[in-house]
């Protein structure tokens, strides 16, 4: 079973799906018009109003802090390095490329989230793809595709991967048993999932910028302990972006193709652009119109990719701990020590490294929940959040490689029906962002309220 998701997953995760994100992405920004770059500080002074009217579950902020909650985590701590370590320096300037594409198709997914939203039975909102590909393009067999694909990939990407990753640091760390951890991490998880949306967009708000501050604070200082070497670094990673990497102390060399394929795949790893799950939680924000939870939503992909990314980046190339042939977490931390005094850049990265786990296993069991709602109607909707917290427990106990390869094949199966959907939908998406535009220019659509 391993080897088959595993095959399955080095074939789907292929050259062909990065193009076609990316490609996405590109002809989204030009339909329209480049909005990330225009609307960019409109975007972030919506994020924190609070809306007068229309439907919804939380605010801006909270919606946004429970996706950055989803995507603030190993992609930027592991993938970035892995990223480095095997593609480069180079890697990094196509991980921006992928950022920045990737806020138009956040946007398209916000806006499409909250246009073809709908209100539950208990009162609540449901969206996301499988509402927009049922209620928007007309095919409900994509959306029930997609709902089965999320739901599974929670389960492993969201949960299990998450769980264990704070048991081996905790471990590793204190020496504390993993069962213990499991009891504890499961008991924490269930006090709030339980509550629902509300308690998980509190919760976020509280954990995420608290972590995304220590997280800043810990790269700022490695960076500045180098700011001799930072020009330097900054100029390896344009000069390697067109050109690969030769062989240097313990990095074995990229070419070019290496270079742009890690840059990208770990980019897409990192803000989940166009894999359709931020949208879930897009759809809950109250608003009234879509286009300002949509400009809302690509800021996330901003802050979580051409930012925190981006200290990791420079940490990374400034210390020069990207020659030492480490890769993944133990070369953040390599990077990391040699800004730090003593231990404190284990520390730091350990301590993000729960955080992050933390508030994605809350924010995933959202998406996963939406999918299974979605699928067997709002009522059973306890029993998933039961079996989250059971599988939470499993997951600080085991670890799995299995689950891993089932997590990248259910992402890829997630992304399809999701870009079919935003391809078919881009017309829509361009009339309704010009109407939005003009709306706010005339003063029929109010900026902020």
């Amino acid at each position: 079973m391993n080897s088959l998701f595993a095959g399955f997953a080095d074939l789907m995760w292929g050259p062909w799906l990065l193009v076609l994100l990316l490609g996405t992405g590109l002809w989204l920004s030009i339909s329209l018009s480049g909005i990330q770059v225009r609307k960019l500080f409109y975007a972030f002074r919506l994020t924190f109003s609070k809306e007068r009217g229309g439907d919804g579950d939380i605010s801006h902020f909270g919606s946004l802090m429970t996706a950055l909650a989803a995507t603030v985590g190993t992609g930027n701590i592991a993938g970035v390095s892995t990223a480095v370590a095997l593609g480069g320096p180079g890697a990094i300037f196509w991980m921006w490329i992928t950022g920045l594409l990737g806020m138009a198709t956040k946007y398209s997914e916000g806006f499409l989230a909250v246009k073809f939203r709908r209100i539950n039975k208990h009162g609540e909102i449901s969206g996301g793809p499988m509402y927009y590909l049922e209620y928007g393009l007309g095919h409900k067999w994509l959306g029930t595709c997609f709902a089965i694909f999320g739901a599974s990939a929670a389960f492993g990407i969201g949960n299990m991967i998450q769980a264990n990753t704070i048991a081996i640091s905790l471990s590793q760390t204190l020496g504390t048993n993993n069962f213990l951890i499991g009891i504890v991490l499961a008991l924490l998880t269930g006090m709030v999932v339980i509550g629902g949306i509300k308690r998980i967009a509190d919760v976020a708000s509280y954990f995420v910028p608290l972590m995304i501050l220590v997280y800043f604070i810990g790269a700022t200082i490695v960076i500045l302990s180098n700011l001799s070497h930072l020009s330097s670094g900054i100029v390896l990673i344009f000069e390697h972006a067109f050109s690969g990497t030769a062989a240097t102390g313990g990095f074995a060399g990229a070419t070019l193709a290496q270079t742009i394929r890690f840059g990208v795949a770990r980019g897409l790893f990192s803000n989940e652009s166009g894999m359709g799950s931020a949208p879930i939680v897009a759809a809950a924000a109250k608003t009234n119109h879509p286009g300002k939870q949509a400009l809302v939503s690509m800021t996330g992909t901003f802050l979580d990719t051409l930012i925190i990314c981006s200290l990791t980046a420079l940490a990374l190339s400034s210390s020069g701990a990207w020659v030492s042939g480490e890769t993944g977490v133990a070369l953040t931390i390599q990077s990391f020590s040699t800004g730090l005094p003593g231990n404190w850049g284990n520390i730091i990265i350990t301590l993000s490294a729960i955080i992050f786990g933390f508030s994605t296993i809350l924010a995933w069991e959202y998406y996963g929940e939406k999918c299974f709602e979605y699928l067997f109607q709002e009522k059973w909707v306890h029993l998933y959040r039961y079996a989250w917290v059971f599988f939470v427990f499993l997951g600080a106990l085991f670890e799995l490689e299995v689950v891993w390869n089932f997590s990248d094949a259910m992402n890829v199966l997630m992304a399809i029906p999701n870009l079919i959907g935003l391809l078919l939908l881009g017309k829509l998406l361009s009339q309704e962002t010009k109407s939005f535009e003009e709306g706010i220019k005339n003063g029929t659509i109010n900026k902020f309220n």
